[in-house]
């Protein structure tokens, strides 16, 4: 499957490691994947508070760019800040035919447009993977089992609100797929309170506090339920999870210290790839723990 491949901001400089994986898992799922790398950021719902003009066109050249990679089924991303983001422009652009030719009145000097036609997509890499390429097709390509690793999963606000505009009406079952990927690949899906709500980032700074207590709450509460790691389609959430976790453990006033990974990490443990390849050296909460069980798994 072809696709033209939008990795984010984030995934290429403070979390370089989600990006990597994603190269390590793409072709173990056969996809190609196009990366746009002269596309910009989709302006993680924080330029359009004060330019929603701005905003449109920023995702439209993105938008147009992918639509230019000749073959490709439609546009992937890894971050669901992204999808959100970048969904609600989309909804903008193609609501209202005037707008969108004055949006792509920006792009022509660089011979750029985005077409709405009814049929091009942009999906983040979990919907992708079950609506696409299929939990039984993903069952096939499983190397190595997580039997026994518990997972707590962690959605963040993006790709679970507003749900009319995410497609939920189409795909109703998308505020369950990380539960479906996780049993689909043998491991444990954890039932927490958190998982569905926000990671507290965008209001880190302003106040830092609330952020962290905020992030801090759903990592106990995942440790609470007994989970060996939490796993997030969002580099923004992992970065108050798992960076901020040191930080965010005093203000819940006691230890956390639980792994957080990114999705196609825990693919990627799935499908054979080492630990090492995925960059799960590069956390701030260490991972050793859940490598050694997943190699205790793995051996037995």
């Amino acid at each position: 499957m072809k696709l033209a491949y939008w990795p984010g901001c984030v995934s290429r400089g403070f979390t370089p490691e989600l990006h990597g994986s994603m190269a390590k898992v793409a072709p173990k799922l056969d996809l190609e994947l196009v990366e746009l790398d002269r596309a910009n950021c989709c302006g993680a719902g924080v330029i359009a508070e004060h330019n929603q003009e701005l905003v449109d066109s920023l995702n439209a050249r993105t938008f147009a760019l992918a639509q230019q990679v000749e073959g490709a089924m439609g546009m992937m991303n890894i971050c669901s800040t992204c999808q959100g983001a970048q969904s609600e422009c989309q909804e903008r652009l193609d609501a209202d035919s005037a707008y969108r030719r004055h949006v792509n009145g920006h792009l022509e000097p660089e011979g750029l447009s985005y077409e709405h036609d009814g049929a091009w997509w942009n999906k983040n890499f979990l919907w992708l993977l079950v609506e696409d390429i299929g939990l039984d097709k993903l069952r096939s390509r499983v190397e190595r089992p997580l039997h026994g690793l518990k997972v707590a999963p962690f959605y963040g606000c993006y790709v679970v609100r507003p749900t009319t505009r995410l497609g939920y009406d189409h795909y109703p079952e998308r505020g369950q797929y990380l539960e479906m990927v996780i049993s689909a690949i043998g491991a444990e899906p954890v039932d927490y309170a958190g998982r569905h709500k926000c990671c507290g980032f965008p209001v880190i700074t302003m106040n830092k506090a609330t952020s962290l207590r905020q992030a801090g709450r759903h990592l106990a509460d995942a440790i609470d339920a007994d989970a060996d790691c939490l796993v997030t389609p969002c580099p923004l959430c992992h970065l108050n999870l798992d960076m901020q976790q040191p930080d965010a453990s005093k203000y819940v006033e006691r230890d956390l210290n639980v792994p957080v990974l990114h999705f196609p990490q825990l693919i990627g443990l799935a499908l054979g790839l080492e630990p090492k390849e995925l960059g799960m050296d590069k956390h701030v909460v260490k991972t050793r723990d859940v490598q050694r069980k997943v190699a205790d798994l793995a051996a037995a």
